[in-house]
This record gives C-alpha cells, sequence and structure tokens, in this order.
C-alpha cells in the first residue's frame, strides 16, 4: 500500500460498520411478537415441535436466513412468523428491530419486533414446527427479576467420535508450530444464561436475554414519556 492510496482507503470504509466474518456464522432472525390482548400487549410464544431441534422449548418464531429466497433479514423474519405461527403477512406490522446478538455457539441473530394484528387465538399454526401457541402480558415479564446463572465456554482443536473412538483434529496445533497449551482446549469465557420461570415452564438462554433487552429499551421509552 502507498501513500496515494490511503484517501481511496477511507471512501471506501463502511459509515456504520458491519459484522467481521458474518458470512462464517449461522444468520437468524427472530420475532418478538406482540398482540393487544384487553387493552394490554402480550408477547405471542410459541412451544417448540418435538419434531425439530429444542422441541418443547419456549420461544419466538424465527429462523435462518436464506439468501436465496430473502432479500433482507426483515422479509425473512415476516416469511418466518407466517410459516410458523400461521399469522398472515399483510396483517403482521414490524415497528423496529433491536440490537444484533451475537451468541457463543457461532450466530447472528437480527431481532425484529412486530404486531400480530390477527386473533391470535384463530392462528393455524404449522403443527411440523409448533407445538402450541400461547400469550403472556408483557407486564408479566416488568415486575420479575429473571435467575440468573453462568456456563463455561472453551475452544476445543480437537475431540474423540463417539462412534469410531478415534481422534478428530479440527485445528492441527503442533503442524502449525503453535504451543502445545493449545492442544486440547483452551478459553474459559464465562457466559450468563437468564431464566424466567413461568406457569407454562421455564423461558430462558436466547429467548430470555431477547426478552431482557426489549424491556431495557422499553423502559427507555417510558422515561423518554415522562420527559
Amino acid at each position: 500500500m502507498k501513500k496515494e492510496h490511503l484517501p481511496d482507503l477511507k471512501k471506501i470504509l463502511p459509515a456504520v460498520p458491519g459484522i467481521h466474518g458474518r458470512k462464517e456464522y449461522s444468520n437468524s432472525v427472530v420475532m418478538i411478537l406482540l398482540a393487544e390482548i384487553e387493552d394490554e400487549y402480550h408477547f405471542v410464544f410459541q412451544i417448540r415441535s418435538q419434531k425439530i431441534s429444542q422441541g418443547g422449548e419456549i420461544g419466538f418464531p424465527g429462523g435462518k436466513y436464506d439468501e436465496k429466497t430473502d432479500i433482507s433479514p426483515r422479509q425473512t423474519a415476516l416469511r418466518e412468523t407466517s410459516e410458523e405461527m400461521g399469522v398472515v403477512e399483510k396483517n403482521l406490522e414490524i415497528i423496529g428491530q433491536l440490537d444484533t446478538l451475537i451468541a457463543p455457539m457461532g450466530a447472528v441473530i437480527e431481532i425484529f419486533i412486530g404486531i400480530c394484528h390477527d386473533e391470535v387465538s384463530g392462528l393455524e399454526f404449522n403443527p411440523d414446527e409448533v407445538e402450541e401457541i400461547f400469550t403472556m402480558p408483557v407486564s408479566y415479564f416488568e415486575n420479575m427479576e429473571p435467575e440468573k446463572h453462568k456456563v463455561l465456554i472453551k475452544t476445543f482443536s480437537s475431540e474423540i467420535d463417539p462412534e469410531t473412538s478415534e481422534k478428530i483434529v479440527y485445528f492441527p496445533v503442533r503442524e502449525l508450530g503453535i504451543s502445545e497449551l493449545y492442544l486440547d482446549s483452551w478459553g474459559n469465557f464465562i457466559q450468563n444464561i437468564y431464566a424466567f420461570k413461568t406457569s407454562r415452564g421455564t423461558i430462558w438462554g436466547i429467548t430470555a436475554r431477547i426478552i431482557l433487552d426489549f424491556l431495557r429499551v422499553l423502559k427507555q421509552s417510558y422515561e423518554l414519556n415522562e420527559q
């Protein structure tokens, strides 16, 4: 790089930085689905079908961004919510988006906030993905503190195949001449795990974290309204 290249470099740098290495991550969306019931907004939750991963867990609709069919993560959010929950797209209003969540398991998650203008009790959800739909008032979560736990996240350069008992090497430490400290595992990142205990079951993990961030922004809106 020569000195005369600097002005062009400055021009091409993004005004709003993106996420480094994004294509190496799983890119997904989540829709915080809200519905007005008796003059109060409720979260609309789904219990995931036992036919899919994380069956029986409580969460919001969402799924992976498909660059072949979706022009944007926003379209993914609309599509997945309609496909899973049975909400007619024209009756689904996206009012905004929360901060992007980077999950330690290698996922980038765009979080949208949507208002369901369909009658929730009449939604014809997809039984292959959803076991049940239920709602809980947003105020229920505003008035409670979640439990806070921790997990240890480590990086492994290899593992033993449970079927063949052979060692699978992902990162060739010795071949690269790197310290043998990295032969097995390294890192000791402590991740907070939040959990809301409800009458319908425990809402935890990414869903609980998203609820907490939504409540943070909601509180800021209350404070703004009081000014």
